[in-house]
Parts: structure tokens; sequence; C-alpha cells
């Protein structure tokens, strides 16, 4: 890298699955004194192009599965860029090699006598991650070494990591660097077993091949493991240590899960904070409560962790600390040098974030007396229905717990008489059939009758490749639905109407690179 030109603050952009190439460029990059920019595999090759212009790529490495949107995004870009390939033998779908070279050919370009250089300033940038531009244009979050290293260490002393650990690549190298669990791994010396497809075959195969110990993803992943079934979980080795983030799974996965000898952790963090910052720390005394009372401990986000200075609960506009009382909801708050550096040519947006001297997170939380933190919701999904604010997180989790429902998520719906309702959209287990009439009747027996959905909408959730559920096309739909316009077809007399899944991270669309600049 250092021989192409690469050194202190030079980009170098990948667009790879989870792969060895991958895991290696996370310290090839910061080594030769880059930045290392993954990207995203599921977007759109103008989405590519624009972030490949506003981070000054020099080079880009490229799976060979994703080679055609990739010559597309370099058509775009209207300058040179060098563009090496990853010919990766597990890749089932190569596409035609696009590269002036391969990734094994420019390793061998190398000289292993030359001496590397120190790193002047350890907040010098390490890496660059961008949201996922869901409105408006992307914003490019720019990490730094210090805050690498000291998630990395987070992440050991949090799981108690060894070197005897076998990981998992089930998370996304491209989502907040893997939440940092390249540097951890390596670290303790453990083993990385990369994955390409999270598929629920792929998954479980690799977990008895490997002797897995140690996963990591959103709550799609335990999903899609629990759908392999109790024979096959029984066939897997006890003791995996699975931490999820986001909402938490639904109750009966995480029981099916934690049945067959496994331990579910519920973590926090956001791409502003290089992943998980916050754990819930699972405490002895809880293990006596009754099962309902166990998933909704489970269900919270915890306390900081151990390199986090600080978290805090507290009114926006004032940032004064709200009481820890359990139901004083407050927007949630971050300090500590493992958030980041700022937003990449973004000056007002990162001024915004850290107005105060925290990292505003946009999530509205409550503490509990022992301390715990509970996120309620984003302050953008809050429902306001005949001036009561209604929290979408909780009618998912009521949701979550009918034994039919595979996965839930909760969006506002215009309606002309209470300004919004909710509308919630359903995935039923396989095998399943409830209807919107069980659904509902059965949330009026766990909300309050103004929190219980008017209409329910049942297919699978679009979600992006974090599996994180895309709330913003959810949204758009039941707009469409209240006026009438939907391409789903009408609403039956229940509110139950088919949901199509055509949406896709991949169709996000931003307007021309020189309208941009």
């Amino acid at each position: 890298l250092r021989g192409r030109g690469i050194g202190r603050g030079g980009t170098v952009a990948a667009l790879a699955a989870n792969t060895p190439e991958l895991f290696e460029l996370h310290f090839a990059v910061p080594l030769s004194g880059g930045v290392l920019a993954a990207l995203n595999t599921r977007l759109d090759a103008a989405t590519i192009a624009w972030m490949l212009e506003h981070c000054e790529a020099q080079i880009l490495f490229v799976d060979r599965e994703f080679a055609a949107i990739a010559a597309d995004a370099v058509a775009r870009l209207g300058r040179g860029i060098a563009v090496i390939d990853i010919d990766d033998p597990a890749c089932l779908h190569r596409r035609a090699a696009i590269g002036e070279c391969d990734y094994e050919a420019l390793v061998a370009e190398g000289d292993a006598s030359e001496a590397l250089p120190p790193l002047e300033d350890e907040w010098d940038a390490i890496a660059l991650n961008y949201t996922s531009g869901t409105t408006g244009e992307p914003k490019g979050v720019v990490y730094h070494h210090r805050g690498a290293y000291l998630n990395a260490v987070s992440n050991a002393l949090d799981w108690q990591l060894t070197r005897d650990c076998v990981y998992l690549w089930t998370l996304p190298m491209f989502h907040c660097n893997g939440w940092c669990f390249a540097w951890t791994i390596a670290a303790v010396g453990g083993m990385a077993v990369c994955l390409r497809q999270v598929r629920t075959h792929a998954i479980v195969e690799a977990i008895a091949r490997e002797g897995v110990t140690h996963l990591c993803g959103a709550p799609t992943v335990l999903t899609m493991i629990d759908a392999a079934g109790p024979e096959v979980l029984a066939s897997l080795k006890t003791g995996v240590s699975v931490m999820v983030a986001a909402a938490p799974p639904p109750p009966s996965v995480i029981e099916a899960i934690e049945r067959h000898g496994w331990t579910v952790t519920h973590v926090y963090g956001l791409t502003e904070s290089y992943g998980p910052v916050m754990i819930n720390e699972w405490q002895a005394e809880w293990n006596g409560r009754d099962a309902e009372a166990r998933t909704a401990l489970k269900a919270r986000q915890g306390v900081r962790g151990h390199m986090l200075e600080d978290v805090m609960v507290a009114d926006p506009r004032t940032l004064q600390p709200m009481p820890a009382d359990s139901s004083s909801v407050g927007e949630l708050f971050l300090r500590g040098n493992n958030v980041m550096k700022g937003y990449l040519r973004q000056a007002e947006a990162t001024e915004a974030a850290f107005r105060g001297g925290w990292l505003h997170t946009g999530d509205l939380a409550v503490r509990h007396p022992d301390g715990y933190v509970e996120i309620r919701d984003r302050a953008k999904d809050i429902i306001i229905s005949g001036g009561e604010n209604i929290a979408t997180i909780e009618i998912e989790n009521a949701l979550h717990r009918h034994p039919s429902v595979q996965g839930a998520a909760v969006v506002a719906r215009p309606d002309p008489l209470w300004g919004e309702t909710p509308c919630a959209f359903v995935e039923l287990r396989p095998g399943e059939s409830a209807d919107a009439n069980a659904l509902i009747a059965y949330c009026r027996t766990v909300l309050a009758r103004f929190k219980v959905p008017r209409h329910v909408i049942f297919g699978p959730l679009p979600r992006s490749s974090t599996g994180k559920v895309l709330k913003y096309v959810l949204r758009e739909t039941a707009r469409e639905d209240a006026e009438g316009r939907s391409g789903l077809g009408p609403a039956d007399s229940d509110g139950e109407t088919a949901f199509d899944d055509k949406h896709d991270l991949a169709e996000i669309r931003h307007p021309p690179i020189a309208r941009q600049f």
C-alpha cells in the first residue's frame, strides 16, 4: 500500500463480504498510515460512487461477487482510482475481474524488510464508516486509533476473551468495522471464522465445524439459528456466547437459545460509538425471576462498557439528568474517547452531535434505580396519537411475546381523527397463521387501549444488511396505505393486508455527485 502512495490520511476503500482479505485490511491500511473505508455491499452504484468521491479514496478493493456494481460506481467517478480484485475461493457468484491486479499479487509487491512508520498521533483517523443515508446524503463517521483501541479492549473485557475463543463473523465487517472485533480477536490471539453468507445452514455448519464459541449480530441472527430447529440445536456445542444489539430478540427465541446452554447478552451502541459501548451485564439475583421478568430485564441496554467515560439520560434541551425512577424519559447521551472524531466534511452536523460536550444519540430512554438504562424509542419513532406519546418499542415487545410472531415493527400511520395511530408490521413464525384480529385482541390484554395497533400488515420486514428494520420504508408504506394508494392491495375489515417485501437498502438513491458538491 505504501508503495502505491498510501500514507498518513490516505483513504483505502473496500467492497467485500466477510473474507480473510477484509480482515487483513483492518491491519494493513492503518499500518500504512491510511484510513479504511469498508463499504456496505448492498448499496447501489450511485451511492458507492458518492462515497468514493466524498472520502477521496485512492484504492478500492473489490470482492468479485460485487465487481459489476463496483465497475458501475467507478465509471461514475470521473477520475481514476486503483482497483484491486479480491478473489475469494468461497465466492459462489464470482463476476469478471475488473482490477489491475488481484489481492495476492499486491501482497507480493510488498517488502517485508521495510520498517513500518510509527503512529504519529493516536487521534489520527483509522477508519471511516458511512451511516445508511436513509434520509439525505450519508454521513461519514470518522474513527480514530485511540477509540478503536479502546473499544477493542472493551470487547475483550466485556466477554473475558482469551486465545481459546473462536469467533464467527455473522456481523458484517463493514458495519462499524465489525464492532471493532477484527482488532479484538487478533489482540487476544483468538480464531476468526469468516462467513460470506449469513444463512441458517451456513451459520449452523460453521458452528459445528469450527467449534465456535462467540458470535455477534442483530436479533435476526438468533432467529436464523432458532429456525434450524431443536434437533439441530441439540447437536451443536453448548456454551456459545452471543452478543446482540438493536431491538431484543423475541422472548421465544431467547428461551430456545438459552435452553441449549447458550448465553445471550444485549448491548447498545451506534455507528458514532464504534459499535457497542453499553452492556446489559446480567445479575445473578435475576435468575430467580419468572420468565417474563427475565425477558424484560434482558431487553435493557444496561450500563456503560469498561472504556466509555459516562452515560447520561437527560432533558435534550437543558442537558439536566432525568431521575433514575424507571419512568422519566430523556435522551441518551454518551461521552468518552471511544466516540467518533466527527463527521467527515460536515462541521455543522458534528457540532450538533456534540452539543454540550456529549454525543447526542437521538434515542429516548429511562434509567432504573439500579443504574441500568433502557431504551424506550428513537425520538423520530415516537407516535403522537390524540396528544399522547406512544413508544413503538413497547408495542413491538408486546407483539414479540405472542407465540406466533417471529418479528414485529411498529410505525405511525396518519389518522384523520387522532393525527397518528400505531400500525404494526408482522412476520409470523413458519407454520403459524394468526390474523390481525387475534393479534389486536392479544395486544388489548397487555397494552393500554390507546397503544393497541389499529392496523396490522403481514409479511417479511425490510431490513438492512446488518439486520436492522428499515422503518423509513414502513412509514412510507403506512402513509401510502392510509392514503389508499399503496401497491399492497386494500386492507380488509380487520385492517389486514399483504406486505410486498420489494424494498432493499440497495434501492436507496442519491442525487448525482455534481449536485452533492
